[in-house]
Parts: C-alpha cells; sequence; structure tokens
C-alpha cells in the first residue's frame, strides 16, 4: 500500500484488485453487494442449471438464434446480468433480423421463453398446450435439433469455455464461436459436393 502512495502507475493497476478484495471482506457484513466468484473475472455470474449431473455453472448466458432447417447461427450474444430468457427474445430477433436482411416470421423457443412480450412475429413455445396442425407439429419438435448445434458449437468450438477477458471478451468470444460454427457447417456441405469418384 506504500509502494502505491508513491507510483501512480502502479496505483492505476493495483485499484481494481482492491475494490474486489475489499468485496469479498466485507460481503459477509453488509447487504446488497454482489458476490464475487473469481478474482481476475469479477463479473462471472451463478447461472442455475437444474440438471441432476451440473446444477449450477459460472459465466454467463448466450443466445443463439438458428435457422429452421440449415442449422447456421444468424444471431448470437452473451447475456450479462443473468435476465430472464423471456426477457432477450425480442432483442435475439432484432439482431437476427438485422445479420439476416429479412423479418423472421416464426420463431421456435423452449419453455423458458414464455411471458416474450414480442409482437409481429408469431412464437411457438414447446410443450404448449395449442393445437397444432401436422406440419406445425414437425416444426415444433424440429426445435430440438438446435441442442446438438450447441453441443457441437461448445466441443468443436470451445464455447464451453472462455480465455477472453473482460465483458467485451465474453461478447467475442459467443460471436466467434457462432463463426466458427457456420465455417464448419459450410465445410461440410463442400466436402459432400466433392466426393472423389469411386471405379
Amino acid at each position: 500500500m506504500r509502494e502505491c502512495d508513491k507510483d501512480l502507475d502502479l496505483q492505476k493497476r493495483v485499484k481494481p484488485v482492491l475494490f474486489v478484495i475489499a468485496q469479498l471482506l466485507l460481503y459477509e457484513q453488509e447487504e446488497g453487494l454482489e458476490k464475487v466468484y473469481s478474482l481476475h473475472e469479477p463479473h462471472v455470474e451463478c447461472i442455475a442449471k437444474g440438471k441432476a449431473h451440473k446444477k449450477y455453472e459460472f459465466g454467463c448466458k448466450a443466445s443463439f438464434v438458428v435457422t429452421h432447417r440449415e442449422g447456421f447461427v444468424i444471431g448470437a450474444q452473451a447475456l450479462h446480468g443473468n435476465p430472464y430468457d423471456g426477457h432477450t427474445l425480442k432483442q435475439a430477433l432484432t439482431q437476427a433480423e438485422k445479420n439476416a436482411s429479412r423479418k423472421i416470421e416464426q420463431a421456435y423457443v423452449d419453455k423458458g421463453y414464455k411471458g416474450h412480450r414480442v409482437s409481429g412475429c408469431e412464437v411457438i413455445c414447446s410443450g404448449s398446450k395449442r393445437q397444432f396442425n401436422r406440419r406445425q407439429w414437425q416444426d415444433v419438435k424440429r426445435r430440438q435439433a438446435i441442442e446438438p448445434h450447441i453441443g457441437h458449437m461448445k466441443s468443436d468450438g470451445k464455447l464451453g469455455r472462455n480465455y477472453l477477458r473482460g465483458l467485451l471478451g465474453d461478447k467475442l468470444h459467443v460471436m466467434f464461436c457462432a463463426i466458427g460454427h457456420n465455417m464448419r457447417l459450410i465445410c461440410n456441405y463442400l466436402r459432400g459436393q466433392h466426393q472423389p469418384l469411386r471405379v
């Protein structure tokens, strides 16, 4: 501390670390302070998954908008503050429409997006009790196809672990994973088109 008083550059570098340490020391005494889960990434949040094998995850939520048939990611964003999924749908669809340069008419989502308050787009939640015709029922079941894409992004695209620092690092990491996933889909398609002739 005495060295910090003499050196202004050192004071600037040490100040954020001292603030996090003060938060840790005062957390038990004062109410209203945010809990710190990581010293080098103090903005990390605890996300309750509700699954038996993994009850909690630490980081931030990621939102993806994927095309219905091809599986291309047309919208990707990191969501800080652990928001309710239904409140993030409008922002996700707006970003996807801007990237795709066209209006999204139908969106298929899971049960976590109930209470979304989105207008101008037909939002169909899986598990809803409304009556569907055969085509709509197939499309609702097709929503499950996004799970393997997320799995591939976690395993092949390294979405499960972010090595970039700060809030900006979280946002960039999600975007890079989405771009990498789209590139892998394009490469797989081109490999399938140009298979060698068998004699």
